[in-house]
Parts: structure tokens; sequence; C-alpha cells
């Protein structure tokens, strides 16, 4: 080659011979970094606008615009990602202090009715309470259950009892919320109010009232009996 000639460099085999970026080598995008508290906000909105049988991992990461072994760097798994939805939830309850052993019952049945109230905003939770072993109850759950049983101590049960009274009670807020929570997902899914339920079939429109009244005051109803009993105890101890 002489010097009059010019010196030309090889094209990078890399780079398109037209330059066209729809012809240029894609760059791997990276996935948004996670942490597992989005991951259990994001579940907890899945589950409540879709249920548990639509909770899955791959749904949830696809959701979230990640591949479901993202997912697995922070949970091992649907179980464990339930028990950790389930705890936060919980987050949302304050249970009452009671200052007086007069206090335990009205306490203790308010404390029933917010949690039928976070049953029936979370649809979801009837069907996995049991799921939690007590070898993975989270701090939230830890939480609500020492102040609930703090509450029948203070009312003047022992300590065995107390957790026996605690189950009792817990026993029936789910027992009738179960129903309650699947009777209102099926209306919501169905696109229909309570005022629309055939007047066969609803019994508050029979009575021509407020279902959602009545639906409190049948739970109330019994709570109040079994604290009755529980109250009933208490004069025998």
């Amino acid at each position: 080659m002489s010097a009059a000639e010019p010196q030309t460099r090889p094209s990078s085999p890399a780079a398109p011979a037209d330059g066209s970026v729809r012809t240029r080598p894609r760059r791997k995008e990276r996935q948004p970094a996670l942490s597992r508290t989005q991951i259990v906000a994001a579940a907890v909105r899945l589950l409540d606008a879709e249920g548990i049988e639509e909770l899955s991992m791959r749904k949830l990461g696809a959701g979230m615009g990640a591949a479901a072994t993202s997912l697995y760097r922070h949970v091992t798994g649907k179980d464990e990602l339930i028990e950790l939805v389930l705890d936060e939830v919980y987050g949302e309850l304050e249970v009452p202090g009671a200052t007086s052993p007069a206090e335990w019952r009205d306490a203790v049945s308010r404390s029933g009715h917010d949690l039928r109230a976070l049953t029936l905003r979370h649809p979801w939770v009837a069907s996995v309470i049991g799921r939690a072993g007590p070898a993975h109850v989270g701090p939230n759950l830890t939480r609500v259950s020492q102040r609930m049983l703090a509450l029948l101590r203070a009312g003047g049960f022992p300590a065995d009892e107390a957790d026996l009274a605690l189950r009792a009670v817990i026993s029936y807020v789910v027992g009738a919320t179960t129903g309650e929570a699947a009777h209102l997902s099926r209306l919501a899914r169905g696109g229909r109010s309570e005022r629309e339920w055939p007047a066969g079939v609803d019994q508050a429109a029979k009575q021509g009232r407020d279902p959602r009244r009545l639906r409190e005051e049948n739970f109330d109803y019994g709570l109040q009996r079994v604290l009755d009993g529980l109250q009933t105890r208490l004069l025998r101890i």
C-alpha cells in the first residue's frame, strides 16, 4: 500500500452495515429491582382483586413486570407469600386496651367486629387464616394475639384459659365471616348489589331492611352469645 492511498478501518462486526436502529442488536433490558415489601403489597392487591385461586408466582411477577424467578429471591414460594400477606393485612388491626376487668368484654367485642371488617375488605383472608403455622406467625399477628390475650387476662381468665377463650372468639368470627365474604364476592363477580339479590333468597329483602345493616346485626348477635358464654365461665373461676 502506497503512502498516497487512504487508509480505511475495517468495520466492526457488531455494527449493522446500514446503521439502522432496527437492525442494531438490542441491549438486554434490566428488570426492575424488587423488594419483599413491594412483592407483598402487589400480592395483596392481586388477592383483593381476583381471589386466592388466581394467586401464582408467575402471575404476580407478570403484574410487576418481572420474571417469577426474581420473586424467588425474596420469598421461597406461594406458601411463604401467603404467610407474609396475611401478616401484612393484620397490621391494619388495632386492638383496644382495657384499664379495668369490666372493660374486657367491650374491647373483645370491638376487636371481633374489626376482624370481621378486615375479612370483608380482604375476602381471601378467611380461606387462608389457618395456613400460617405457629412457627411462622409474623409480628403483626403476634401483636394482635398478644393484645387480645391481655384483654382476656384483664377480664380474669387464667393464662391457659385465656388462650382457649381467644380461640373460641376467633373461630366464631372467621366461621361467621367466611360465608359472608363469599356471598359478597359472588355478588361482586356477577356485577350485582345486595338489593338485587332475589327476594326469595335474601333475608334482608324479605324484611325490607338494609342488607348491610342486617348482616352486621346477625354477626353481632352471634358474637355476643359467645361472649355471654365466656362471661358465665368467669363467674365460675
